[in-house]
């Protein structure tokens, strides 16, 4: 079992370097869910849900305080920190 929680780890983080990187060079404005989902290959889900998969890793990467959304425009985008 350690073996498989290990693999779904480094999977996670794969994963959400490639969105950092995505958001990276992004407009300045952001991306939206749809936009990050499609660029990677992840937005599926099934008929209704589409998205869930790029919309959880990017829950989770705010939580982390590393991306936010915009509220107006739903599109997210970097924390970027002056220090």
């Amino acid at each position: 079992m350690e073996d498989a929680y290990q693999k779904a780890q480094k999977g996670m983080a794969y994963l959400k370097s490639a969105i950092y990187i995505v958001l990276s060079n992004a407009p300045e404005e952001g991306l939206r869910n749809v936009n990050i989902g499609r660029t990677l290959g992840i937005y599926s889900g099934h008929i209704g849900h589409e998205g869930h998969i790029p919309r959880t890793l990017l829950a989770i990467m705010e939580n982390e305080g590393i991306v936010k959304q915009n509220s107006s425009n739903k599109k997210w985008q970097i924390i970027k920190y002056s220090g």
